[in-house]
């Protein structure tokens, strides 16, 4: 079974990342940009065969490593095989 995991920053979080991107997209020519939030995307690749129980496990993943959640959300998708 495969997942995967969303990790962005949670709103009003600063984000120099997102804030560099936007800059730097203005200089490319792309002054409609007013705002990026960056973040992360993982697949993970598991052996559970049960989607609830792959779900239940990915999501103690994000709150013990996958994500730091006093400044970061996160949303699991579970994709199937």
């Amino acid at each position: 079974m495969k997942a995967r995991v969303y990790v962005t920053l949670k709103n009003g979080v600063l984000d120099p990342q997102g804030e560099a991107v936007r800059h730097a997209l203005g200089s490319l020519g792309f002054e409609g940009v007013t705002g990026v939030r960056q973040g992360k995307v993982m697949d993970l690749d598991l052996e559970a065969s049960d989607a609830a129980a792959a779900e239940a496990d990915v999501a103690k993943m994000c709150e013990k490593l996958l994500a730091n959640t006093v400044i970061e959300d996160y949303r699991i998708e579970i994709l199937g095989a």
